[in-house]
């Protein structure tokens, strides 16, 4: 201090006009402001470096020091088998299971199976007491009767129809023509003949014969109309005059609109009946209206021919449409009770919902049981083949498609591998922490010694190959850069990137990779040998991180560089 003060004074008195006794108050803090900074700007220096060698070390990746405490791990370059597989657990399902039940209560009346047995689907399993199922479905059959047979009467009154075949012999009323339950629309003769019986005094049985032509005045008809004797009596009757006449059947095409209002004269030979001869026509029926409306649509003419169920005419208004659709309602109601009678009847008969195999019976024949979803009676497995569902992540699931291989191991089956296929990939996927993965159906075909419930392992085949030149994963970098000793055969392509003593890199083309090694296509020979740091997928926990950060197939396991441009690059 008593130099450094010196050293001051003597600077600064040439200035000065006369010496000053010692330095000012200014000159003092000044002083030792220097002092203070001289002092830690040393350890400002120290710190300095600390730093510098610190960030170094991280961005480096340890750097010169982890150089010299790390090994690298070196692998010959060798032929192997590689395959890349996505594994997954997961327990055996059957191909189908079914829990029977039932929704109706009564006494359990008979049971066809045992535990353990096989059935087929739409077999009888159990009968169930159904005496009151039975009279309701009964009573519901006949109201549906009534009711359809309701709706028919009502359809047929808006369209009256032809109740028989034959002629149309007169028509009662025209289109437009608005009539009343019970009018007479039209009748129908079943044919166009006229039949007449007639009485011939005079004259006996030997005189006709069947086949004989007979002459026919009809009333009032202009001129006449032949007809046929049909039979002949064999013995006489007395007339109402008492004469002994002989009767004889005669029948004749109707020659117009004769009804049996009229009467007739035959002529057979030489003789004349007897008096007037009741006309009678074939079978006929009248049709009458049967609810009360318009007529409409009727073409029909006397002498037209109809058959049986042939519409007549349409009687249109509200009190007509009105009972179609009462009808109708009630018809569909009736549809509806009768069919709920029957499938409630048929809950009654329980049947086997699947083929397969009963796993447990819990209900037998004289048990009493209630209806409802816990009314359990058995179940039935489907053990035609078993599945597993194997939980693919969501970084692997479209390597994974439909009809792939699966290889499935079973710890309660030593030795044994059972082969699977990949049945369904679904697309609805489940996040769990971060993490979504996807279901994948398995079916397994033979199934020799596997029970459901079992739980198994699973590996899904993405790609293989066999006899490949394969190193370490872990000693590839960036892709397609490996780290090599400077006495590989290899070493020849070495690139000129910076190495640590010893070692250069080289590029190369890869194929298939597992979990440990990767398929070298080229770049590398037999008789290589590959150098790299231990990373996470091989021992190490954050080399990578530290090294490079997202390098991909280990890129972070290569050794340091020597220097900033040691990596390939010159990244760091």
């Amino acid at each position: 201090m008593n130099m450094e003060r010196q050293e001051l004074q003597t600077e600064v008195s040439p200035v000065l006009e006369q010496p000053p006794e010692g330095p000012s108050r200014r000159d003092r803090l000044r002083n030792g402001w220097k002092k203070l900074w001289r002092g830690k700007r040393k350890w400002l220096a120290i710190l300095l470096v600390i730093a510098i060698a610190g960030g170094t070390f991280l961005w480096r990746g340890r750097g010169e020091t982890a150089a010299a405490v790390t090994e690298y791990q070196e692998a010959s370059v060798e032929r192997r088998s590689i395959t890349n597989s996505l594994s997954s657990s997961g327990t055996l399902e059957p191909a189908d299971s079914y829990t029977v039940n039932t929704l109706v209560s009564g006494e359990i009346l008979t049971d066809t199976f045992e535990n353990g047995d096989e059935v087929t689907e739409g077999q009888l399993l159990y009968t169930i007491d159904s005496s009151d199922a039975s009279s309701s479905q009964t009573q519901a059959q006949n109201s549906y009767s009534q009711a359809q047979n309701s709706y028919e009467q009502a359809v047929a009154a808006k369209y009256p129809t032809a109740d028989m075949s034959g002629t149309v012999a007169e028509v009662y009323v025209q289109n437009g023509e608005s009539v009343s339950a019970g009018t007479e629309l039209l009748r129908i003769v079943g044919d166009n003949k006229i039949y007449m019986t007639c009485l011939f005094p005079y004259a006996s049985s030997s005189d006709f014969y069947v086949g004989q032509t007979a002459t026919i005045y009809i009333g009032d008809f202009e001129g006449y109309t032949t007809g046929t004797v049909t039979a002949v009596s064999s013995s006489t009757v007395t007339t109402s005059t008492g004469l002994q006449a002989v009767s004889v059947q005669v029948e004749a095409t109707n020659p117009g609109l004769a009804t049996e209002d009229y009467t007739a004269t035959v002529n057979i030979g030489a003789y004349t009946s007897y008096g007037q001869t009741a006309i009678h026509l074939g079978s006929s029926s009248t049709v009458t209206a049967e609810v009360a409306g318009k007529v409409s649509g009727l073409t029909l003419l006397a002498g037209d021919t109809v058959s049986y169920g042939d519409r007549i005419c349409t009687i249109t208004g509200d009190t007509a449409d009105n009972a179609i659709e009462s009808a109708r309602i009630s018809l569909s109601n009736a549809a509806t009770s009768l069919e709920n009678a029957q499938e409630n009847l048929e809950d009654y008969s329980i049947t086997a919902p699947i083929s397969g195999t009963v796993v447990s019976k819990t209900a037998k024949a004289g048990d009493n049981i209630e209806g409802g979803s816990d009314s359990t009676l058995c179940v039935i497995y489907d053990l035609s083949y078993l599945e597993m569902t194997m939980d693919i992540d969501e970084l692997d699931i479209s390597q994974v498609e439909v009809g792939q291989e699966v290889q499935i191991t079973v710890d309660a089956v030593e030795g044994q591998t059972y082969t699977g296929v990949v049945t369904e990939v679904s697309v609805a996927g489940t996040t769990s922490g971060g993490i979504t993965t996807y279901p994948v159906t398995v079916r397994i075909d033979e199934t020799d010694g596997l029970l459901p419930g079992m739980n198994v392992d699973a590996e899904i085949v993405i790609s293989s190959t066999e006899d490949a030149l394969a190193i370490p994963s872990a000693a590839v970098s960036r892709g397609n850069m490996v780290l090599i000793t400077a006495d590989s055969p290899s070493a020849a392509n070495a690139l000129d990137e910076e190495a640590p003593e010893g070692y250069v890199y080289v590029e190369v083309e890869t194929g298939v990779s597992d979990d440990s090694y990767i398929k070298i296509l080229s770049g590398l020979q037999e008789g290589d040998t590959v150098a790299y740091l231990q990373t996470a997928s091989s021992g190490s926990s954050d080399s990578s991180m530290m090294m490079g950060g997202g390098m991909p197939s280990g890129g972070g396991g290569m050794p340091p560089g020597g220097g900033g441009g040691g990596m390939p690059g010159g990244g760091f």
